[in-house]
């Protein structure tokens, strides 16, 4: 997300989320058991993605959010920090904290089975499975399957290889309740994206796509020099009206591109 437009030159800059909609934030906390501070976050996302607190609108402080919500500095602080690192807010020296604009994205991608890809260009898929698990969702996971935190879910950690040369990480978590086998499949070296397709055939997906510097297990997974980037595609998948699935897939900025084709409607 981007910084907020300069106060001198916006007048929505210099306009704060208003009392009434601070009064509202209390009421758009989950009462779905997790962390304080995650419940804040969460009704904070919810308020931004809403439209209600709009970009460039200062945030209300943290005493008056202390105040509103009854909860602890600490708690509100830790919230207010990691919103700020994952780009939902921005915060300026000396002036105050501000909803920041969204990145822009461009729905430009199909989902493909990469090891079908990989063939097309006539080159090898392998696969190194380095988690296959059943674990507990947290808030965050819980929020992206659409499912009760603490409820069962399914992970995977896979590598992709394209002739010998590592070129994906992919995260994935499951819902099994679209997807009961799915770690038996993935044990027996069938692609996610094969079972899934099968089992629930997609209807919807979503995608961000933004540039990340890898962290040092991904950079020796995928074999980078210490300063390559990488590309992160966030991706979420449907079938009828349940998410099956959410996805990071990390690809080596200098081995992957993104393409996309489009026609004039105007």
């Amino acid at each position: 997300m981007s910084e907020p437009t300069p106060l001198s030159q916006s007048g929505a800059a210099q306009q704060g989320v208003s009392q009434q909609t601070l009064s509202e934030l209390a009421g758009a906390m989950s009462d779905t058991p997790a962390p304080i501070y995650q419940r804040v976050k969460q009704a904070i996302i919810s308020q931004i993605r809403a439209g209600v607190w709009k970009p460039h609108q200062r945030v209300p402080s943290e005493s008056e959010l202390v105040n509103e919500l009854g909860v602890s500095r600490m708690t509100i602080n830790r919230a207010l920090r990691e919103l700020t690192s994952e780009g939902f807010l921005i915060r300026m020296q000396g002036v105050g904290t501000f909803v920041a604009e969204a990145k822009a994205y461009t729905p430009m991608l199909e989902v493909h089975n990469i090891a079908d890809e990989i063939a097309q260009r006539g080159h090898r898929h392998d696969s190194k499975i380095l988690v296959c698990e059943a674990r507990l969702a947290s808030a965050d996971q819980a929020l992206q399957l659409g499912i009760a935190t603490g409820a069962l879910l399914f992970y995977s950690q896979i590598v992709h290889y394209e002739n010998s040369v590592p070129v994906q990480i992919e995260d994935r978590f499951v819902n099994p309740e679209t997807a009961p086998d799915y770690l038996q499949q993935v044990l027996n070296k069938q692609t996610p994206y094969t079972y899934l397709m099968e089992i629930a055939p997609l209807t919807a997906g979503e995608h961000r796509v933004e540039a990340v510097s890898a962290s040092d297990e991904q950079r020796e997974l995928l074999q980078l020099n210490e300063h390559e980037p990488c590309l992160l595609i966030h991706r979420r998948t449907w079938s009828g009206s349940r998410v099956v699935t959410s996805a990071r897939l990390i690809y080596p900025g200098s081995r992957y591109q993104l393409f996309g084709r489009f026609t004039s409607h105007g």
